[in-house]
């Protein structure tokens, strides 16, 4: 079962470590509400603030980067979740693929998201590698220029 924050107790929340410096914890409360609620509207209620008070709190910069980071954090979590469930998810199209039972146009279905998803992965794999290689370049020149 997943566990998320409760915005009547931020304390306990991960997500919001690093903020209760910078937000009040009716502030803290509002940024879990507004990942959680469908809508502004929803977020104020649970949190117990009116929609045009959440409105101007989400224009001040510091509410704004703390939900901003919360929304990052979130959205890792997801990533997290799925790069866990994705040894399963290429387990599951294998079987299908190979299944005698399986009619044929799922099997070329699963073919196919197994040859599209292996030439993102061998595309993604070349840009980080390239990528590397300017960040090399990039600090040796930056570290070239310093010694002169």
């Amino acid at each position: 079962m997943e566990r998320r924050c409760d915005p009547a107790d931020v304390s306990k929340c991960q997500l919001m470590s690093g903020f209760s410096e910078k937000l009040s914890p009716k502030q803290e409360a509002a940024v879990l509400a507004l990942l959680s609620a469908r809508n502004v509207e929803e977020a104020a209620k649970v949190v117990g603030v009116t929609p045009r008070t959440l409105y101007r709190w989400q224009k001040e910069p510091s509410f704004d980067a703390a939900y901003q980071a919360a929304k990052r954090a979130a959205y890792g979590q997801s990533i997290a979740r799925l790069h866990h469930l994705s040894g399963a998810a290429v387990s599951t199209i294998g079987k299908v693929m190979l299944d005698p039972a399986t009619p044929p146009a799922t099997k070329v279905r699963a073919a196919d998201s197994v040859l599209e998803h292996t030439e993102k992965a061998i595309q993604l794999e070349g840009i980080e590698a390239r990528l590397a290689e300017l960040e090399r370049v990039a600090e040796q020149t930056k570290a070239d220029w310093r010694r002169r």
